[in-house]
């Protein structure tokens, strides 16, 4: 594992707290709630998707040894195109990367198939901008249910597509990977998502096509998807708050571990412009190696860093006296 390269890592001051993605969350005055309208389609989907999963987890017991290991591969890649890709990159652009990993990262993206990243990063800036509120796409406040999967499977509210329209995405519009990964999407993300890692798995080794489309596509696919919404519903139920104990979101290990490092997630809405998205480096958050890694090759660079004695301060002013998977005083250097 090559070294965290913090020298390249360019430190956030308070100051930066109040730039970009950092707002004043606006109170909702009550108001009598619009009529929830199922979008049967995806009701369907949904069920469908998880009883298949079912299956795969089925399947799995019949695997040749070589589908468990690319099963892993491609999870890790495409839990990266959210991760490292729309999430980290692009939602919050807590780091820059040069053309060929936006590149790569576009693709991992795309066989995540949790909608194209210029839509997705909308979403998510408005998540940060409006959290628990009727504009958040995902509000904890309606329930675990629906932060996690039922918001898939309704009408957005209509905070959320008033807000949506006035969240400021025209760097994601001006990146000609993003504007490429858009126009293709759909036949894109249905070869990338079920049909590559399955052709994989049966010209390579052997595999039954039946076997390895329900478990590298289908189960692979549907865990992922699990792992993301959990970021949405248990990492804002289900924990600490040693940084900010006024918001929402919680430290949540089993999170952290399914998301590849997402899971640290009190300190995210604390400080978004992080890059490792926690106060760990690469020992304990898959992402941040990640990204760590690409800026040792040559491909990451700029990475935005929170101060261990920033973290100390807020965790004194602001937080609930817990040290959550953190320190209670933060080391000089973080691991």
């Amino acid at each position: 594992m090559p070294p965290r390269n913090l020298e390249k890592c360019v430190y956030v001051t308070e100051a930066d707290q109040k730039d970009e993605l950092e707002a004043v969350i606006e109170q909702n005055q009550p108001a009598k709630q619009p009529p929830t309208k199922i979008v049967w389609r995806n009701v369907i989907w949904m069920i469908y998707l998880h009883i298949a999963a079912l299956y795969g987890v089925y399947l799995m017991y019949y695997c040749k040894w070589q589908s468990w290991i690319w099963f892993a591969v491609t999870y890790g890649m495409s839990g990266l195109g959210i991760t490292a890709g729309a999430h980290r990159l692009w939602a919050h652009r807590s780091y820059k990367a040069k053309l060929p990993l936006r590149i790569v990262l576009a693709i991992w993206n795309t066989m995540a198939f949790q909608n194209d990243v210029i839509e997705w990063s909308r979403d998510h800036r408005v998540h940060h901008k409006y959290s628990e509120t009727d504009a958040d796409p995902h509000n904890a406040n309606r329930g675990f249910f629906f932060s996690h999967v039922g918001w898939l499977l309704v009408r957005k509210h209509p905070e959320v597509r008033a807000k949506g329209k006035r969240v400021n995405i025209d760097d994601l519009l001006a990146d000609p990977v993003l504007v490429f990964q858009r126009k293709v999407y759909l036949p894109a993300m249905i070869f990338t998502c079920f049909f590559f890692p399955s052709l994989v798995a049966w010209y390579f080794w052997g595999e039954s096509w039946w076997t390895a489309f329900f478990t590298v596509g289908i189960l692979r696919y549907t865990l992922v998807l699990n792992a993301t919404w959990a970021v949405n519903s248990v990492a804002h139920m289900f924990g600490n708050k040693p940084y900010d104990r006024e918001i929402s979101p919680v430290e949540t290990l089993s999170v952290a571990v399914a998301a590849l490092g997402e899971g640290y997630h009190n300190y995210h809405h604390t400080f978004p412009q992080d890059y490792s998205a926690s106060e760990f480096g690469w020992g304990r958050n898959c992402t941040t190696a990640f990204i760590d890694f690409c800026a040792w090759i040559g491909q990451a660079y700029g990475m935005k860093k929170i101060s261990p004695e920033m973290i100390k301060r807020r965790m004194e002013r602001t937080g609930d006296g817990s040290t959550g998977f953190g320190y209670t005083n933060p080391p000089k250097k973080l691991d």
